[in-house]
C-alpha cells in the first residue's frame, strides 16, 4: 500500500435515536460520551502512567517489524524504540519515538477526542506504516546519505528549512504516496523517508505502481541500489540517544492536549448556501409511498470524524481544524431544520467529502477556508 485507502461510508443507520458506529471499534465522540473519560485520567499526568512497549500489543508489532528489516536485508542497522509525544527520530540518531497513547488503551480514547479521531498508527498495519517511515529517517542518519552527491540531486539538500506549513501538489509524479496529505512534499528528509517506505512495503509492486511516474520512480531505483550497497556496511552512526520520552512528560493529560497548536483558523459564516445546495436532493417518490427521510444535522454529527479524517488523508489538513466546520454545519443544519432522503445519503456523503476537500485546500494554500 502506498496511499490510506479511503475508508468505506458507513451504512445507513435503521434506528434514528441509536448512535451511529463507523467500525465495529470506532465510535465517533459523541457517542463515547464524556463520562468515560475520567477526570482522574485527565488530571494525571502522563510521566505517571506505566507506559512500556514491552509486555503490551506494541512490542509483537516491532518484532514484526524486526522481521521485516531482515527480510530486506537490513542487518548491520538495529533501530531502537522507546515512547514520546509522537512520531519521530532524532536527528543524528537511530531511535524511533513512538506515540505514547499507544501504548494504553484509555490515553488512546483520550487521544481521538481531542484530535477528532485522528490516530497515527490505528491498527497494527498502521503502525507498521509509520515505523517503515521513521526507519528511512534512521538509515538516512545512520549512514549519512544526505551529505552525498547523488542524495542531494533527487531528493534536495537537506539544510533546507523545515516548516510545518507546505504546499502540496497532489499526486506529483515526483513523489510517492505512503503518509497521508502529501508528506513526501514537506522536506527531502521526509521525501526520503516516504521513498524508503514505499520501498520497504512487502509484496508492493513499487516498479509497477509508479511506472508512469518518473520522478518518483527515479527515487525508489535509487533506494534500491543503495539498500543494496548498504547490505554488508556497518553504520556510520549507531547512537540510540533520545531527546524526550514519556518520563519527561511532566503535563497532565489535559494540559498534554490543550498545549496542541492546531493554528488560527476561523470557521466560515456563510456556508448556509453550500449546505442547502447539498442537501438539496429531489427524492424519488413512488405512485404509493413518500421516501423515508433523515436528520442532516444528525447526519453531519455522526460522520463528523469520518469526513475530517477522510478530508486529512489527501490535504494533511489536521482533522481538528476541519471538524469543527463540521460541528458547525450540523448546528446550521439543525437551526434550518434540513432534512434529506435516506436513499441519498452516500451521495450526499460524497458530496460533503468533495466540499470539505475544497475548504481544505483553500486553507492549505491561502491561510483560510474561506477567500477573503
Amino acid at each position: 500500500m502506498s496511499a490510506l485507502p479511503i475508508p468505506p461510508i458507513p451504512p445507513v443507520e435503521p434506528v434514528p435515536d441509536r448512535p451511529a458506529r463507523i467500525g465495529a471499534d470506532a465510535p465517533t465522540f459523541e457517542t463515547m460520551g464524556e463520562e468515560e473519560v475520567s477526570p482522574e485520567i485527565l488530571g494525571k499526568r502522563i510521566c505517571d502512567f506505566d507506559l512500556k512497549i514491552e509486555g503490551r500489543p506494541l512490542e509483537k508489532v516491532v518484532e514484526r517489524f524486526r522481521g521485516e528489516l531482515v527480510s530486506r536485508g537490513i542487518v548491520k542497522l538495529q533501530p531502537a524504540f522507546y515512547l514520546t509525544d509522537e512520531w519521530g527520530v532524532p536527528e543524528g540518531t537511530v531511535a524511533i519515538g513512538m506515540p505514547f497513547y499507544l501504548a494504553d488503551a484509555m490515553l488512546l480514547k483520550v487521544h481521538k477526542k481531542k484530535r477528532a479521531g485522528l490516530v497515527e498508527g490505528e491498527s497494527d498495519e498502521d503502525v507498521l506504516r509509520y515505523l517503515r517511515h521513521e526507519m528511512g529517517h534512521v538509515v538516512n542518519y545512520a549512514y549519512r546519505l544526505y551529505a552525498t552527491e547523488e542524495w542531494t540531486r533527487l531528493f534536495g539538500s537537506m539544510s533546507r528549512p523545515y516548516t510545518e506549513d507546505y504546499h502540496v501538489v497532489p499526486f506529483s509524479p515526483d513523489f510517492v504516496r505512503h503518509l497521508p496529505g502529501g508528506y513526501a512534499q514537506k522536506h527531502p528528509d521526509e521525501d526520503w523517508a516516504e521513498t524508503f517506505a514505499v520501498w520497504m512495503t512487502p509484496d508492493l509492486d513499487w516498479r509497477e505502481r509508479y511506472s508512469d511516474s518518473p520522478g518518483a520512480l527515479a527515487k525508489l531505483e535509487y533506494c534500491e541500489r543503495t539498500m543494496a550497497a548498504l547490505h554488508d556496511v556497518e553504520p556510520e552512526v549507531t547512537s540510540a540517544a533520545i531527546d524526550y520520552d514519556t518520563r519527561e512528560i511532566k503535563a497532565t493529560v489535559q494540559e498534554f492536549y490543550e498545549s496542541i497548536d492546531l493554528g488560527d483558523a476561523t470557521i466560515p459564516r456563510s456556508l448556509d448556501g453550500d449546505l442547502m445546495l447539498i442537501f438539496s436532493r429531489r427524492p424519488t417518490e413512488s405512485a404509493n409511498s413518500s421516501p423515508r427521510m433523515g436528520d442532516a444535522a444528525l447526519l453531519l454529527k455522526r460522520n463528523r470524524d469520518f469526513l475530517s479524517n477522510s478530508v486529512y488523508r489527501w490535504t494533511g489538513v489536521d482533522p481538528s481544524l476541519v471538524a469543527p466546520i463540521v460541528s458547525h454545519l450540523s448546528t446550521r443544519a439543525a437551526a434550518l431544520k434540513i432534512q434529506y432522503p435516506l436513499a441519498e445519503r452516500d451521495e450526499i456523503l460524497v458530496q460533503l467529502s468533495g466540499f470539505l476537500t475544497a475548504l481544505a485546500m483553500n486553507y492549505q494554500y491561502r491561510g483560510r477556508f474561506v477567500a477573503g
